[in-house]
């Protein structure tokens, strides 16, 4: 615990940053691929900081002042951390966005956040944004970290572009961590603007402190132990708050070690080089690997799926009895033997060294804990929104109720509102957002307790449960309500389901709009002897005849109000691009509701 780095210490998070440099100089702080030499590198803290001083003097040479907006549409690398660093130092605001962003979105955050110099990555960035909005008031430069192509015309202002080699002055030995400014030490200050999802309307800019963001790592070290000696894979975008605290500002905190992934298609090949020890997610990552389990049980022998599952059941058997919830069985002796032939191969897929892995952005199914628990790797899952910097809950490694998001960490409140809203209170929740305060008044009470828009249930021990958002609860016609994101992810257990939504408001019965899996659909076709066209109307009887059993096996665990009888089969993927996705991957359920009206209409025939 020593080599954690407090709040005090760090005043602000380029103080943190500082203060890393200074602590640990020789130590590795970053591991990435040179696509150019096709080999893993790394960079020291000095180096970082030495590179943060180069990247500064750039930034000086603008016509910048403390308080102006500076964004970031890089994917992970140590470029991304070098901008934001010497940016912050200067007193500027960090906007980032999603490399997957739609352009539109892109040029309507510009233009809302009054950024002054935009990082991309590539040309095909800004001609797309470019494409979208052909001028952006305000907008002095924009750096291109790749070669520029000279050969692209721009349909706007091509003299605001600039390769970052360009850019950057030349490397020499006054560029050194003791050159670095730092021209604020106010904790309380704006850090960055982070544009909220959109999952309805347009995103709106959470205004966060460095205070905010500070407080809220050091609270998550206290009860989730991340050591020195860690080495994390970075995967999510840093543009994801989740990824920013927990897989960024929390490794400089403690001074552990971050490699980042070449990219998420890689991503299995760079478990297995990189090794990390934790691995920090959303659930679809733990959903893609669980589906490849099932998909080889699926194939194997019926004696391997027992002794999987029995495996499992031994496992979890001992989690729970290591948590002080269950007795010890005589079958737990067994599990040496299980590790070695069962868990292990799981492990191994993992990169064999994991100690924990974190799991959040959105609710992790509670069949998957059990698995990826019971064979030996403990997930702890949590609790968090953009706009409280975003961790509020967690479990702990002593204290791990899979069901839950656990208990709120140190210095964080939480307290049930009107209908079990979750509502929150702490050093954690932002300033307010940008340029909406009636927004801002709307979510946040007089008395400083932020409504999640989440409905919640809380135990005997203050363990956390969310049960679904207040705007997406279901509320039938019969006057039951129905969370849709259980039931959703339960269907989505089935590999052949890519993409799931639950239908039912105002309805007698519940029904359910499906994507398939293209693979899968063609396998199944093929055994019963169906035309693998998804725009086939003629067959839509035969195909819903077929789904529905499926997804009913998936759900029989649910209450009986919640069985599901029709089933509409779409075409296309929902995706950033068409908008039925927001760039966190989240359903943007009334844009799928209104394109996909007819269908949902043809559900409902006749009742």
């Amino acid at each position: 615990m020593t080599s954690i780095i407090s709040v005090e210490q760090a005043k602000t998070l380029d103080g943190l940053f500082g203060e890393r440099v200074i602590r640990s100089p020789q130590n590795i702080a970053y591991r990435y691929f040179d696509q150019l030499n096709e080999q893993w590198c790394d960079h020291t803290w000095t180096q970082m900081g030495q590179a943060v001083a180069r990247w500064q003097v750039a930034l000086s040479k603008e016509t910048l002042v403390p308080g102006d907006r500076v964004a970031v549409m890089l994917r992970n690398c140590p470029e991304w951390v070098m901008f934001e660093q010497a940016a912050l130092g200067l007193g500027l605001v960090i906007v980032p966005f999603y490399t997957e962003d739609r352009a539109d979105n892109v040029a309507y955050m510009l233009s809302d956040a009054g950024v002054k110099l935009l990082l991309l990555e590539k040309t095909a960035q800004w001609q797309e944004v470019c494409d979208a909005c052909h001028q952006i008031v305000g907008l002095q430069r924009v750096v291109i970290v790749n070669t520029l192509d000279q050969n692209n015309n721009y349909s706007c202002a091509e003299s605001l572009l600039v390769s970052h080699n360009d850019w950057l002055p030349a490397e020499t030995k006054e560029h050194q961590i003791d050159s670095v400014q730092h021209v604020s030490s106010d904790p309380q200050r704006l850090a960055t603007i982070i544009y909220t999802s959109g999952t309805t309307g347009r995103p709106k800019g959470v205004m966060l402190s460095h205070y905010n963001i500070l407080t809220n790592a050091h609270s998550c070290l206290q009860i989730v132990p991340v050591l020195q000696e860690d080495l994390l894979l970075s995967f999510l975008p840093l543009s994801h708050t989740f990824e920013r605290t927990v897989g960024y500002y929390i490794p400089m905190m403690c001074g552990a070690l971050i490699a980042y992934a070449r990219s998420t298609q890689q991503l299995q090949e760079d478990l297995l080089t990189i090794r990390p020890t934790i691995l920090v997610s959303v659930p679809r990552i733990y959903e893609r690997v669980y589906a490849g389990i099932r998909a080889k049980l699926a194939q194997g022998s019926e004696l391997s799926r027992q002794l999987f599952n029995f495996a499992v059941d031994v496992g979890y058997s001992r989690f729970e009895h290591q948590q002080g919830r269950g007795p010890w069985k005589l079958s737990h002796l067994l599990w040496p033997l299980l590790d070695k032939l069962v868990a292990n191969k799981l492990m191994n897929r993992l990169g064999g060294r994991l100690r924990q892995a974190m799991s959040g952005g959105a609710p992790l199914s509670a069949e998957m804990s059990r698995v990826f628990i019971g064979l030996g790797l403990p997930i702890l899952q949590g609790f968090g929104m953009t706009e409280t910097s975003p961790v509020v809950c967690t479990n702990r490694l002593e204290d791990n109720v899979p069901t839950s998001v656990g208990r709120p960490i140190p210095k964080v409140e939480i307290k049930l509102g009107e209908n079990n809203a979750l509502l929150i209170r702490g050093p954690n929740v932002m300033l307010g957002y940008w340029n909406n305060p009636e927004a801002t008044k709307a979510a946040i009470s007089a008395d400083g307790w932020l409504n999640s828009g989440d409905v919640a249930a809380v135990d005997a021990q203050d363990h956390v449960i969310i049960t679904g958002r207040i705007k997406e609860i279901i509320v039938m016609s019969t006057g039951e309500k129905i969370p849709p994101a259980d039931i959703e992810a339960a269907i989505l257990r089935d590999s052949l389901f890519e993409q799931v939504i639950l239908v039912g408001e105002g309805r007698s019965y519940l029904s359910v709009l499906v994507v398939l899996d293209p693979k899968k659909w063609q396998s199944v076709c093929a055994q019963h002897q169906l035309d693998a066209d998804l725009h086939n109307p003629a067959q839509r009887q035969q195909i819903e005849e077929l789904l529905l059993p499926r997804i009913t096996h998936q759900i029989h665990d649910f209450p009986g109000y919640a069985k599901i009888y029709r089933v509409a089969l779409i075409p296309e993927p929902w995706t950033v691009e068409n908008e039925m996705l927001t760039p966190t991957l989240k359903l943007r359920r009334v844009k799928i509701m209104e394109h996909y009206k007819s269908e949902v209409e043809r559900l409902y025939e006749g009742h």
